[in-house]
């Protein structure tokens, strides 16, 4: 495997993947096909990378440090073509690229080892153009793809949590332990697989509406749906859409915000 050597920048969040048998299985997880268009999310050292564009023949990824981008391209000539975006993820306008870059449905893969201080920024950076993205496979920390998939009733179950299964399915793969990077976290990590569902799938009539509802209700975790919620929807509404206004947000299913996002979208002002 040609990777470079290059000292993780610890403000930057970086710990570089270097197992192999990680990296076998995260390739493995996305099964590249002929016509995919795979976007790598901070390829850092290119231990995927360069897998990724022996199996595949070429990638575009995007990296924020500068330092990386001239190594990057030059180990990335014998493995394949590499489209290196220089710049921050989360100015990268990922409906532009699917339609200049994307596959016969106008489509992207995203797949990458994600900074943990900066993984919900881009998880709902992703979920502003879900409908550009096929799927994304993801390594982010453990307890970070535990509260995207648990269930109402949990205590990791938050506003994370719901924005993410109301348009995605969401489904944890396995866990890599902390000796598969450079330098080790303290914690371990996970690979996640996020499918964004067809429009027709998606039951959220009005995006922006759902998104106040659920940011209110989880705002502060231990007050009731009724307080939380005050001044974004009262309690005939919550009753309306069949909640209980003394439920804390943590006891509400995913339907249920959906259900409460959809009858406020309907209310008359």
């Amino acid at each position: 495997m040609s990777m470079f050597t290059e000292p993780a920048k610890k403000h930057l969040g970086q710990n570089f993947l270097h197992d192999r048998s990680v990296i076998d299985k995260i390739v493995l997880a996305l099964a590249p096909r002929v016509g995919d268009v795979i976007v790598e999310i901070g390829p850092g050292q290119g231990a995927l990378t360069f897998p990724l564009l022996r199996k595949h023949g070429e990638l575009t990824a995007i990296e924020f440090d500068r330092d990386l981008h001239a190594p990057l391209q030059a180990a990335a000539r014998e493995h394949g073509h590499l489209h290196l975006i220089e710049g921050d993820v989360l100015g990268v306008d990922f409906t532009a690229l699917a339609v200049t870059r994307g596959d016969a449905n106008g489509q992207i893969r995203l797949v990458g080892n994600l900074p943990y201080n900066l993984s919900s920024p881009i998880l709902f950076h992703a979920l502003d153009h879900a409908s550009a993205i096929r799927d994304m496979h993801f390594m982010l920390q453990k307890e970070v793809v535990e509260r995207m998939a648990s269930g109402p009733g949990n205590k990791v179950y938050g506003r994370l949590t719901v924005m993410l299964q109301a348009y995605c399915a969401v489904t944890p793969l396995f866990i890599v332990p902390p000796g598969a990077f450079r330098p080790a976290p303290k914690v371990e990590s996970a690979v996640v697989r996020l499918i964004p569902k067809s429009t027709d799938q998606i039951e959220v009539i009005d995006r922006q509406v759902f998104a106040n509802v659920v940011r209110a209700a989880f705002g502060q975790r231990r007050k009731t749906l009724r307080n939380a919620l005050n001044g974004v929807a009262g309690s005939m509404h919550i009753e309306a859409a069949g909640l209980r206004p003394d439920a804390r947000a943590e006891q509400v299913e995913v339907g249920g915000f959906v259900r409460l996002a959809n009858l406020l979208a309907h209310a008359p002002e």
